[in-house]
């Protein structure tokens, strides 16, 4: 049995061992489990991640309560993470809840304002041992209510990112280096060259947010350069509502939801697994 543990935990050993950890969003139960049985069976550490839109949906207190027992069943080190946190009251209410990392996303302020915010967000977080990780730059797509314009998810200049974070003191750096959120209309065409220049100047361990559907190549390739934390969710719905859609139509008069959603836990665990495997954090725990 083990407690939840900081983010900042994983991302050390991560960084020295050169692998990235994956954060997978959740949205019910059996997503939670999948994660953390997918992350047991593989001896992986893991991060289970919930945006403010699951937590609308399912109650902070629902969601803080899955995870806690998930990671005090779990074999293996498990974060709780919020993902684009977007005020202070809800990166505090989340902390409060047992949330061992909080993302604070103030990309929406100017350099300066998000500077300032996210330094707030470090100083209370840290006093009481949670990770932090901030955004520099607009990451493009969807993230539950925050959409970004593509024509505004402009590259993160190298400078910017380095000066946020020598500023802020974040714990993991997110920064639009060509990924988006949600569905790609074409393959992506990420800017390796700005994660190796940040990584290399600073050290900062380098979060990549739309890694659903970013080609295997680049991602062990980004890896390689720095990158730390790969965000998960797009693909993971997929997986399970898929294999949801097949069991209904299957089984068109079932009426128990546990034959329904059991065999899209067992189809989800086996996706979570090829992420693990291909993010090298198998066996690390």
């Amino acid at each position: 049995m083990m407690p939840l543990v900081p983010l900042r935990t994983l991302l050390d050993a991560a960084e020295q061992g050169n692998y990235a950890v994956g954060a997978f969003n959740c949205n019910n139960m059996e997503i939670v489990q999948a994660i953390v049985e997918a992350a047991d069976e593989l001896r992986s550490p893991v991060i289970i991640q919930a945006s403010q839109g699951a937590i609308k949906y399912a109650g902070l207190h629902y969601v803080a309560g899955l995870a806690r027992l998930a990671a005090d069943a779990a074999t293996v080190p498990v974060a709780l993470h919020l993902d684009h946190g977007t005020d202070y009251n809800t990166v505090i209410a989340c902390i409060r809840a047992g949330f061992t990392s909080v993302m604070f996303d103030g990309s929406q302020w100017p350099k300066a304002e998000n500077i300032a915010r996210t330094k707030e967000i470090v100083k209370v977080a840290h006093a009481v041992g949670v990770s932090v990780e901030g955004e520099i730059g607009k990451i493009g797509g969807v993230e539950d209510d925050i959409a970004v314009d593509e024509r505004d998810a402009m590259l993160t200049p190298v400078a910017d990112a380095i000066e946020f974070y020598e500023a802020t003191g974040v714990d993991a750096l997110a920064m639009s280096f060509g990924t988006a959120h949600g569905h790609y209309k074409l393959p992506p065409k990420l800017a390796l060259d700005r994660i190796e220049a940040v990584h290399q100047r600073t050290g900062a361990y380098l979060v990549m947010h739309g890694g659903s559907g970013v080609p295997q190549d680049d991602v062990r390739q980004g890896i390689q350069l720095g990158i730390r934390k790969v965000n998960i969710d797009t693909e993971l719905r997929e997986s399970f509502l898929s294999e949801v859609r097949a069991q209904l139509a299957a089984k068109p008069k079932e009426i128990d939801p546990r034959k329904i959603l059991g065999p899209a836990r067992d189809v989800l665990k086996e996706k979570l697994k090829d992420k693990m495997k291909l993010f090298g954090s198998a066996g690390k725990a």
